[in-house]
């Protein structure tokens, strides 16, 4: 695996911490896992949102219940476009 050099900018107390808690030899090794957790995947197959919304379009009886939601919903009263104002 190649690896690239990046610079960041981070608030100084943050840096303290981060030299303070994480050794200097394991810095890149930390950094790196907390962005291979916070960042989906390029497949975005494993990203628990996206396993979830698949779930739910794939339960009949889910997409039941949301078929009659947007029944109900469609004739509430909210218009997706603004109104204009009137005049007083």
């Amino acid at each position: 695996m190649s690896t690239a050099q990046v610079l960041l900018r981070l608030p100084d107390d943050l840096v303290r911490r981060f030299k303070r808690s994480v050794p200097s030899r394991h810095r890149s090794a930390f950094v790196q896992q907390l962005l291979e957790q916070a960042l989906p995947s390029e497949h975005g197959g494993d990203d628990p949102l996206y396993q979830a919304a698949l779930a739910v379009e794939q339960d009949a009886r889910l997409a039941g219940e949301m078929a009659e939601w947007e029944v109900a919903t469609v004739a509430d009263g909210l218009h997706a476009t603004p109104r204009r104002k009137r005049r007083r």
